[in-house]
């Protein structure tokens, strides 16, 4: 009966030792960030992580010296079958989350207001806008001021604060770039913002955490923080692309459902691209052309749809009563 005991303390620690080496190989993005977002939540999550240890530990220590002390074997500990309350354990009880709790909402409510996605960021530096849309299963990054366009790829100068206004042109989708920051939904006819800094030059992976049908594992995409030089080199190389986008016609047929898209780049971009895509859905038209989009249908008023049923209703009440009457 030996053996077999000593065989199965062997494979319990070799498989929490593989475990270990596995982990080991892991990253966690958000413990690595690349922006003063990303680390000001870096900061909230070990700071409630720390606090929420101050009784978890106490609690674990306590369970293991519970069990010890009042072990079979221990004939010094003291059985006392009457105890039933201590004003000293009641007190520590309560007062300790108490304050734990207190402790919380003071930097919830902080962290709330200071972490607020649309707050524009202080910078001497003037602040970049990119527009992006989410579709069927990409993303269309758009820089207006710059007049090109990109798919499943976008670039940032480095300590330059960036306004990334998010929408999406099908199924609500959300935009994620890890070492940077803050999350942000997209939503069709929405138009959301995020505001997000880049402190460090590499590549950092960016994707939909918003499942949206069968397409989705390949809604990812890479951000670029560089330099200002390399920055502007990369908006040269999108701006040489033969490629033009123009909405509704070009729009149409890059809205098409299709996954893990190539990069593609557009020298030209319809003005006001972003703007006329997001009044689409609230009209059903396109506001500069004012044309039917054959697409979708237009958008309706809840309360005038929920009056016109009512109105209809009405008017079949008021239809049998006058047959019932005639025939009566």
């Amino acid at each position: 009966m030996q053996q077999p005991s000593q065989w199965r303390r062997r494979g319990t620690f070799l498989v929490l030792l593989a475990l270990c080496l596995l982990l080991a190989g892991c990253s966690s993005a958000l413990m690595d960030p690349k922006g003063d977002v990303g680390e000001a939540q870096r900061s909230l999550i070990l700071s409630a992580f720390g606090l929420m240890l101050i009784v978890v530990i106490p609690v674990i220590v306590l369970t293991i010296a519970f069990g010890w002390h009042y072990r079979r074997n221990n004939t010094v500990a003291q059985y006392l079958p009457d105890w039933a309350h201590s004003n000293v354990i009641e007190g520590i009880v309560w007062l300790v989350p108490v304050v734990i709790v207190g402790i919380l909402a003071v930097i919830t409510w902080r962290s709330s207001h200071e972490l607020d996605p649309h707050r524009p960021l202080e910078s001497d530096v003037p602040t970049l806008e990119i527009q992006a849309v989410s579709l069927d299963w990409k993303w269309l990054f758009i820089y207006p001021e710059q007049g090109v366009a990109s798919v499943n790829e976008m670039a940032i100068p480095v300590d330059t604060p960036v306004r990334i206004r998010v929408t999406s042109g099908s199924v609500m989708n959300s935009l994620f770039i890890p070492r940077l920051g803050t999350q942000i939904y997209a939503m069709a006819g929405m138009d959301n913002d995020v505001h997000l800094i880049g402190n460090e030059i590499g590549t950092y992976w960016g994707r939909s955490t918003n499942y949206s049908g069968a397409g989705f594992a390949g809604m990812v995409f890479d951000a670029y923080v560089t330099s200002d030089e390399d920055f502007d080199a990369w908006i040269a190389d999108v701006a040489a692309s033969p490629d033009a986008l123009t909405y509704p016609e070009g729009y149409s047929e890059l809205a098409e459902r299709s996954s893990f898209v190539p990069v593609q780049y557009f020298s030209d971009v319809t003005p006001e691209f972003y703007e006329r895509l997001v009044s689409s859905f609230h009209t059903g038209t396109d506001p500069e052309t004012d044309t039917q989009d054959a697409d979708r249908a237009p958008a309706v008023d809840t309360n005038e749809a929920y009056q016109t049923t009512e109105n209809q209703e009405d008017e079949v009440e008021d239809d049998q009563l006058i047959s019932n009457e005639a025939g009566g």
